[in-house]
This record gives structure tokens, sequence and C-alpha cells, in this order.
């Protein structure tokens, strides 16, 4: 199905303060992801794959990867007459500010989603990786006659989002009855994905409501006090994801990506992941390197050692150099007679020839951009 009755609004930056270390150069949603891709890859993907052609992302800061990345959206289809890749700095009014919450961030495009002709949103942050089916989505929230449709998947909430989520209780229809905000409950919950879909219109007269009112979130200020006036339907994921929420989910989730099973059920046939395109070469594996069990993208020379990693664009390993357990971004060099095992490096970075790091699975060593040890 076609949902060409659709809008889609992505914001880039709602979990940055999650991943200090990785949004310090640009937002959560171009950081790079799975050997080629960025985390905005798979929302942008998922929104273009149901057919959605109007998206609009709005940007608070750091933003310069993310427009280098997106481009016109010529390789998501779209560079349109009508419609297309929309993207939106902050101050692009003269009396706007930085944004805090969702509420403020859209009040800000008011007048914008006032000129559109789709009768939905679909709002989407950018911290899980996933295959959600955004056209059975909407069909369900259409299906449902609801207000508002909220995604959410079963799951444990990890330590470090116990102050950063959203989770459900929901009656045996699935309408939502309650939301809580920073949940620390243990064991599994209904924890929020960060998508939302709702009728435009509606969407307009909340925000402009709330901004009277000094209200910033979307889901604590408006939908949670609302519960007994709107119909807030909720939408179970049940499928695979990564999410990003510290170093250490971010190196675990690239890990889980060495198995070929999570990658099919990433990058399904039926809904590609679609992504800037680089004209890189070729790998190069040297006559006496050895690899196993890896992410190798293009353009990278293997002259040493590689075991277990997830290697981006370009990266070099020397000869003589050991690297296990790795995730190392675009453009690192491993010079001779190095050994990494469980570090993360950042984009450019050079590991000098005969240096030792060493992390370990629970906690993975950063390397920080441009950093030359």
């Amino acid at each position: 199905m076609v949902n060409i009755n659709a809008l889609g609004i992505i914001f880039p930056n709602t979990y940055d303060e999650l991943v200090p270390q990785l949004v310090k150069h640009r937002t959560m949603a171009s950081v790079p992801f799975g050997g080629r891709y960025r985390m905005i890859d798979f929302t942008l993907s998922g929104m273009v794959n149901a057919g959605i052609e109007n998206v609009t992302v709005i940007a608070k800061k750091n933003y310069h990867s993310l427009m280098d990345h997106l481009g016109s959206g010529r390789e998501w289809d779209l560079v349109r007459k009508r419609g297309g890749l929309n993207i939106v700095p902050p101050y692009a009014q003269s009396q706007s500010k930085v944004y805090h919450g969702r509420v403020e961030a859209l009040y800000s495009i008011v007048n914008f989603l006032a000129e559109q002709k789709e009768k939905y949103v679909v709002i989407s942050d950018c911290n899980v990786a996933s295959d959600l089916n955004f056209a059975h989505l909407i069909d369900a929230h259409v299906k449902s006659g609801a207000n508002v449709t909220m995604v959410y998947e079963r799951a444990e909430i990890a330590k470090p989002i116990t102050t950063d989520n959203y989770t459900f209780t929901m009656d045996d229809a699935g309408r939502v009855t309650e939301i809580r905000w920073n949940d620390y409950r243990m064991g599994v919950q209904n924890l929020s994905m960060g998508v939302i879909v709702m009728d435009r219109e509606e969407l307009i007269a909340m925000v402009k409501d709330a901004a009277v009112q000094n209200r910033m979130y979307l889901e604590r200020d408006i939908l949670g006090p609302s519960l007994k006036i709107l119909h807030v339907q909720g939408y179970e994921y049940s499928g695979y994801r990564a999410r990003i929420y510290d170093i250490k989910s971010y190196f675990d989730e690239n890990m889980r990506l060495l198995c070929p099973e999570n990658v099919a059920q990433l990058f399904p046939t039926e809904r590609p992941v679609y992504t800037k395109v680089r004209d890189e070469a070729p790998v190069r594996y040297a006559m006496d390197c050895q690899v196993h069990r890896c992410i190798v993208a293009d353009g990278c020379i293997i002259e040493g050692e590689v075991e277990n990693c997830v290697l981006f664009r370009g990266v070099k390993v020397s000869k003589g150099a050991k690297v296990k357990n790795c995730v190392l971004m675009q453009g690192t060099t491993v010079e001779p007679g190095v050994t990494l095992d469980y570090i993360v490096t950042d984009k450019n970075v050079t590991i000098t020839a005969d240096k030792h790091l060493r992390g370990n699975e629970s906690f993975p060593v950063y390397v920080e951009k441009n950093t030359v040890v």
C-alpha cells in the first residue's frame, strides 16, 4: 500500500545526551552504524518504503554531518517538486529559539504543517534502528479509529535510560490507559520506540494549545494527561531492533550484526535500507591478511589480522596489526604492530605503530574523532 496521505517528521537530536561522546560533532541521527549506514537511514527508509513522500527533519544542533549525509534526499527518492525532503535548522524563524521538547519543535513549523495536504503525520526519533513497517502502522492506526497510535516494544528498561524513557499501560483492546515517564521498574515493560501516528489537524491544534500553556513534551505534557479524552492506541513492534543509549549499547548492537540472522531481519530484501552512495573502491585484502567474522565496508585495506570487527569505509589495518572485537569508523588507520581489543574509534583516528589498546566486553574503550594515539 502506498501511504501518500501521510507525511513524516523526524527528530534527529532527541537522545543526544545519552551518547555525548558520539554526538560531539554530529546528531544521534547521523551516528554511523553497521559499517556503512547512519541511524536516520532506518527511519527515513522505512517511511519511504511505506510511500511517504513528504518528510521533514527538524534539526537542533550539530547538524552539519546530517545535512551532508542527507543532501537533497536523492538516495531516498525524495527529490520532488512537491513534498520531498525538508531539513529545518534551528532559528528557522526570527522569533524562534533552540527547542527543548517535541512541542516546541513542532510549534516552530506549525505554519508549514497547516499548508500541507496529507491527513496523517508520522513522528519518529532516531535512536532505534529497526525494520518497522510504517505502512502496516498507518493502516492499523486508521482501522483502530484512534486519535493517536504509539509504537512500543516488549523489553526491559536498560539502566542508562531509567531517566529517559516512556512506558505504557494498556487495556485488553490495546488502548493506552497510562503513560509513565522515566519508568525505573524491573522486568519487561511496554517501552516506547518514539514513533507516533496521528491526524495532522489534531496535531496542529494540540501544539498551538500546548504552546500557549508552555508545555514542551508531547507524551508527558499532552497525551498523558488527556488519555480519558483521547483514544491513544498502542502498536506493538516485535521485530529486530537496535536501540542506542550509551557507548556499550552502540558497541553491542554493532557486534550483533556479525550474526547473519540478525542482518537478515534488520535488512529484509522487500524493504531495503537506503543510504548515501559513496564511490569507494572494493576492499583490498593483502596476501597474508587474516579476516574472520567481520563486516568490512568498501574502501578498506586489510593487511593484518582482523576478527569479530565492524569496519566502516576507508579503514586501513596495516601488516603486523591485530584487531579483535572492535568497531572502527570511517578513515581509521591502524599502523604496524598495533593490538586493539574492544575498542570503538570515531572517524579519522590514527593508532600509531606498536600501541596496545584494550577494553573489555563490559567497558569498550572509545577513541574520539581525529585523535592520534
